[in-house]
């Protein structure tokens, strides 16, 4: 008897449960949702969909390597805080009590740093750092020591002791002042008698 095995057929409840899964993890639908409450004060009848649209269209340009959009965005988030910035701490200077002071003048100075911040990030866009794993390069050409520490890393300067090259130094006694004596003077030999001894 053999055993069969049976497939669930999805209902149409689990493929909706899957779209709204999709949908919840998209950066464009959920960037979209967030934003539409918000822009419904300055453009009441833009929905999520239209939203989601823009979105898609921006992200693509990025994910190509259009930075223009991003640029544009940070300098007017930039200006805009520094228009609160401005705002809320001319409002601050016309309070008479401390704590409505205390509270315009620290949001007035919330702004400013977010102001700067988003200064900084639109700099590191344009001009990003480059990181540097090399302190200091040495080429050498032969045998070289080389010495990278300062004085307060190693007091102890490193030594560098003279050779002396001995090999090419004259065999003799007193630097030429008398030869070294190589034996006394032989007869020549029985084989060839034409070579005599040279005189003294």
């Amino acid at each position: 008897m053999t055993k069969q095995t049976t497939v669930k057929k999805k209902t149409p409840k689990n493929n909706q449960n899957e779209i709204n899964a999709s949908h919840s993890v998209s950066a464009s639908i959920m960037s979209a949702a967030t934003a539409e409450p918000f822009n419904k004060a300055l453009f009441p009848d833009v929905g999520i969909y239209d939203l989601t649209v823009a979105l898609n269209g921006k992200i693509k340009a990025v994910q190509g390597g259009d930075m223009s959009a991003i640029e544009a965005m940070l300098v007017g988030q930039a200006q805009a805080l520094q228009i609160i910035f401005a705002s809320l701490g001319r409002k601050a200077a016309n309070m008479t009590q401390l704590n409505q002071y205390t509270a315009f003048m620290g949001m007035a100075l919330k702004a400013q740093s977010q102001s700067r911040a988003t200064i900084q990030a639109l700099i590191e866009l344009k001009y990003p750092k480059h990181a540097t794993f090399v302190k200091q390069a040495n080429i050498s050409h032969g045998h070289q020591q080389v010495n990278n520490a300062s004085n307060k890393q190693s007091p102890a300067l490193a030594r560098v002791d003279k050779i002396s090259n001995q090999s090419n130094e004259l065999l003799e006694v007193n630097h030429g002042s008398q030869t070294m004596d190589i034996g006394a003077a032989q007869t020549a030999g029985n084989q060839d008698k034409a070579m005599a001894t040279m005189a003294k």
